[in-house]
């Protein structure tokens, strides 16, 4: 969705409400994925010669436990509020995605605000043990006996990081 932010600004228009659909699939997350379109919600009014824009979304993320490599989905809310001035939309440090015109690219901005919001290491719980590093089975599921898993490292060039904790 594209909101021309300039004209708004200088004409003074009355509050403006949208509800628009959102395809944010080719995006990519630290591995993680919103593969269902977003409902996201727009408003934006002017205050004397500043606007007032906000925008609102849930998303179904989907992805995979850093530690167990199950899969994850978990519901991530985005509520971003911002005020501008004109003056803001001629300045190249201006952090919303605008064009040279002063269309705002509202669908940039939402993925840009999930960009923040979705952590970059899911985890299908925060208690979750991971995985054996030894038979690659899941600690609850693993059959390793415990000191044996301790004992000796995996990878024989971590030997030497054993070594130091002697």
């Amino acid at each position: 969705m594209q909101f021309d932010l300039r004209k708004f600004i200088t004409a003074g228009a009355k509050p403006y409400h949208a509800e628009f659909q959102c395809d944010l699939s080719a995006y990519d997350y630290a591995g993680a994925r919103i593969p269902q379109p977003v409902t996201a919600v727009f408003d934006a009014q002017t205050d004397g010669d500043e606007v007032q824009i906000t925008l609102r979304a849930k998303a179904l993320v989907h992805g995979e436990c850093a530690r167990c490599l199950d899969p994850v989905e978990r519901e991530e809310t985005v509520e971003a509020e911002w005020t501008a001035k004109e003056r803001d939309l001629d300045d190249p440090d201006f952090e919303l995605p605008l064009d040279e015109k002063g269309h705002l690219d509202v669908d940039e901005w939402l993925a840009q605000e999930f960009m923040f919001q979705i952590p970059t290491v899911l985890l299908c719980s925060a208690d979750c043990p991971g995985l054996c590093p030894r038979c690659g089975k899941k600690r609850a599921d693993c059959t390793c006996p415990p000191e044996e898993d301790k004992a000796a490292p995996v990878d024989a060039r971590l030997a030497i990081l054993k070594s130091l904790l002697n």
